[in-house]
């Protein structure tokens, strides 16, 4: 069993192309025991998001705190703390901060995914 406390995960700050005031933290990875799979979480800050993209691989995302919006299937949805999203593999989508708090999320991708 492995505990990992939240100041002691990777954090870094995502500077790509299409994304804006994002943290990524790496919870779990096969360093810890989960082969092929990875568990990160995402938080937006405020007026924050992630790119428009897609990938070949799925990923499982469950909100933690905040509210935001999630384009997925060619239209934004709204999220809050509590729901939980699937994105399929090829489907284009973005996170977004809909609010003037942090917005954060838990991702799990496959092991491919988390670069």
């Amino acid at each position: 069993m492995s505990i990992l406390k939240n100041e002691a995960m990777k954090t870094v700050e995502v500077n790509m192309e299409g994304a804006k005031n994002v943290i990524k933290q790496t919870a779990i990875t096969g360093a810890e025991g989960w082969d092929g799979w990875s568990m990160r979480i995402f938080t937006l800050k405020k007026e924050g998001f992630t790119p428009f993209h897609a990938h070949d691989w799925p990923h499982i995302n469950y909100i933690i705190s905040g509210t935001g919006t999630l384009f997925i299937d060619g239209k934004e949805q709204s999220v809050k703390a509590g729901d939980t999203a699937y994105v399929n593999g090829g489907e284009e989508h973005q996170f977004k901060n809909a609010g003037n708090d942090d917005f954060s999320f838990v991702c799990i991708v496959p092991e491919e995914g988390d670069k």
